[in-house]
This record gives structure tokens, sequence and C-alpha cells, in this order.
């Protein structure tokens, strides 16, 4: 089960230089000395074709760019890509040139055909070694080919069947692991039943809830305890099936267990297991994914009111990771008024707002936004807040929806998700 976010401060990645013989080579070994020493400082593993016909790394599935040193190089590229193919299939293919030796001209070409062979691709442009905007753009790159390596490696568990009024928002498991990489294990929500009367320890996790939320304002004590069979339960289905995120079909459990989920995926959100409701599978990828991206927790919440001249969007839910809000509170589940739903405050400044959709999973809605106050409103979900959208108008959602809930992570994180996007979809 791994549970790996965020971008580290030297994340590893590979990178081949490919140089032709024709060029002077005491100049060109000079360059390469350079940049290989730029790249290394932000994690590259460097190597060059000159010394080993067939790198290590072709095999390996770190991210993979090719620097192209000098001109004369794109057969050489190619068959390097083709033995690639054999191990890590279907990445995009990244080139690296630099002003100097022919090396645009080369990745010009070399991308050129691999459009032509319908595979995507980018040329990351450096103006020298110290093109400090132009290692970072590289660097974010090759992290978001990392976490699309890592994704294949996610199991999500399906507790339940997607909620009924999901009917946008219910992709096939197959669905999910062609767009994305995760397997998606079905689970029956009543699998769930007999760990939840089983769990062992619920008084002693009652009794974190009480410390981590120390206002409560309705539920009672067999309430608590009741969440913390349901977090229990959970656990154990996690631990079954090695997943690293579940999303859960979580108004069963209030009808039939007089129990809401809302305190059990708050927790697990706080513990680096990524958790969702409703068997919601589009917005726990969108979580996942974003989370794996920026190591910044999510948010899933329902747009509940958009004020379209103000440019403004409430969103509200039952549950939050407790370690996004303080001023924490617990207050019976809103829909139902069973159970318990969770009530924080969130802290203002920027924020990332994104959507996943479309039957493929290939549609994506991402906005900046300033979050300017968190509500209280007794009619909506417990946690609320209130958003400003920046270069995104609030309209959008109206006309061209992609589905009910918005995922939310704190900070300005818009073009990182954007980029990482244009790997993630097709050619």
């Amino acid at each position: 089960m791994s549970t790996l976010s965020g971008i580290s401060g030297k994340e590893r990645f590979n990178c081949i230089f490919c140089a032709s013989f024709i060029h002077d080579r005491a100049h060109v070994d000079g360059i390469k000395a350079d940049y290989e020493k730029a790249l290394s400082a932000i994690g590259a593993v460097c190597c060059t074709t000159n010394e080993d016909k067939m790198p290590a790394c072709i095999a390996q599935e770190d991210a993979l760019l090719f620097f192209v040193l000098t001109g004369g190089v794109e057969n050489q590229i190619l068959d390097l890509w083709k033995k690639r193919e054999q191990f890590v299939p279907g990445r995009p293919v990244f080139l690296v040139s630099h002003p100097l030796h022919n090396s645009l001209p080369a990745a010009l070409e070399t991308l050129a055909r691999f459009r032509q062979d319908k595979v995507k691709g980018e040329i990351m442009y450096l103006d020298g070694p110290d093109d400090h905007a132009g290692l970072a753009h590289l660097k974010a790159s090759a992290h978001a080919l990392n976490v699309r390596n890592l994704l294949t490696k996610d199991r999500i568990g399906l507790v339940g069947d997607p909620s009924s009024w999901l009917i946008a928002s219910s992709p096939a498991p197959e669905t999910v692991r062609e767009a994305f990489g995760p397997e998606v294990v079905k689970i029956s929500i009543s699998e769930l039943d007999p760990y939840i009367a089983a769990a062992a320890g619920a008084e002693t996790v009652a009794a974190k809830f009480k410390e981590i939320f120390p206002e409560i304002s309705g539920p009672t004590d067999s309430d608590l305890l009741a969440s913390a069979r349901i977090y229990l339960g959970l656990k154990a289905l996690i631990k079954k099936y090695e997943l690293s995120a579940l999303t859960v079909r979580c108004f069963d459990l209030v009808v039939k267990n007089k129990a809401s989920g809302c305190l059990a995926l708050s927790l697990l959100n706080d513990e680096g297991i990524i958790a969702g409701c409703e068997a919601d599978l589009v917005s726990l990828m969108g979580m996942l994914w974003a989370w794996r991206l920026t190591g910044c927790l999510p948010w899933m919440a329902n747009p509940s009111h958009v004020i379209p001249e103000r440019n403004i969007l409430w969103l509200a839910h039952c549950t939050v990771p407790s370690k996004l809000v303080h001023n924490h509170v617990l207050k019976p589940h809103f829909e139902s008024g069973l159970g318990i739903g969770v009530q924080g405050t969130f802290d203002t400044g920027p924020v990332t707002l994104l959507r996943l959709g479309g039957k493929d999973l290939k549609e994506i809605w991402l906005a900046h936004g300033t979050l300017f106050e968190s509500g209280d409103s007794p009619n909506l979900c417990r946690t609320q807040i209130h958003v400003r959208l920046e270069h995104a108008r609030v309209t959008d959602l109206l006309k061209n929806p992609l589905g009910n809930h918005i995922v939310m992570i704190r900070g300005h994180h818009k073009n990182l998700l954007q980029d990482a996007w244009q790997q993630m979809t097709p050619f």
C-alpha cells in the first residue's frame, strides 16, 4: 500500500544524453558536463549512449528524458524509444534541447516523427545550464511522469456501487484503469458489515475522535462509537485488499446502521488514505491524482450555490480531512440528521478546483480561486466555503458541467495539473 505524494526536493528521473560522433567531442563533452551538473542538481541520473548503447535506465519505470546534445541523433533516439516501449510502454516522449550544435533542429525533426507515429511528446528547451525556469518545467514534467507510473500501482477500493444519483459519475473500473492506471477493486457494501460488527478497539478510536473534535453539538457517545466501528471496518478492508484509496457508498451506512461514514473518511484522509464519498470513482480519481501530484490533501464537495455576477462558488460537504480545517465541530449528518457530520473552518487563501469527467474520463475542468470565507448555513452540508474564481467563469459549470462533486486543494497548482493532464490524455 503506497502513500507517497508530492514533489520531493530531488526526485529521481533518468536522462540519456544523445550525441553524434561527427561533432567536436571535446566541445560537446564540455556542454554535456555543464548540463549534467544542472540536471543532477534537480534529481536526474544521467548517462550517454556513447558510453552504453543500451543504458540500463531504458528498462526502468522512472521518468526518462532524451537530451539532444547534437544534431544527427534522430534515428538513435527512435531506436532507444523502441527498446523503451518493450519495458515501459505507452508513455510520452520528452526531448531536451539547447541552443548549440543543431540540438533544436534535431529535436524538432524527432518529435515530428513521433507525432506521425501517434506518440505524444514535448520538447523542453533549455537556454543554458542556468535556465532556472526551463529546469523547473523539466522537473515538474518528470514528476508528472513518475506520478503516472505510481498510479499504475495504486489499488482503489470501490465499496458498494456508486450512489444512484451519480448518473454521470459511474465509470467502469476498466475505464479508470485505462485513463489513469489504478486497479479498481470492487467490494460489496455488505462485506463491510462483519468488519464493523467485529471491530476491536472502537472505544479507543472514539476517544481519539473526541480529542480531534472537542466540540460536539448533537451527536452522542453511541454515534461516536458507531463512527469508530465504521472507521475500523474500512481499515480492515484496506488491509485485506492492500488499498491506497477507497470510496464508499456511504448513504447505505446511514440507512442500515443509522450512522454516517463522514468521521471515518475524515480520519482516513488525515492518514494519507485518500477516501471519498458516495462510491464516486470520478471524484476519488481526481483526489488521488491531485494528491499524488501536489502533496496537498484534497477535499471533495458539492457545488451548492453560485453568484455569477461576483464569480463566486459555494462548496459544502459533511466530511473534510481534519488536518485541513480548524474550529472543528461534530454535528448530525446534514441530509439524514443521523450519525455525524464534520464541520470545520478553512483558512482563507489561494485554492485550485478541479473536476474530471466525460464518458472515458478524458475531460477536465480546472480553476484557480481565492477562498475568502467559510460558511455556517444550517441548510447545507456541514463544512462550507466560499470561493471567488480567477481566470475562469462560474457560469461554465452551469453550461458545461462534468458532474456534481468538485475537488479542492490548497494553493495554486493549475499549471502543474494542466501539464500533467496533457500527458494523461491520448494523442
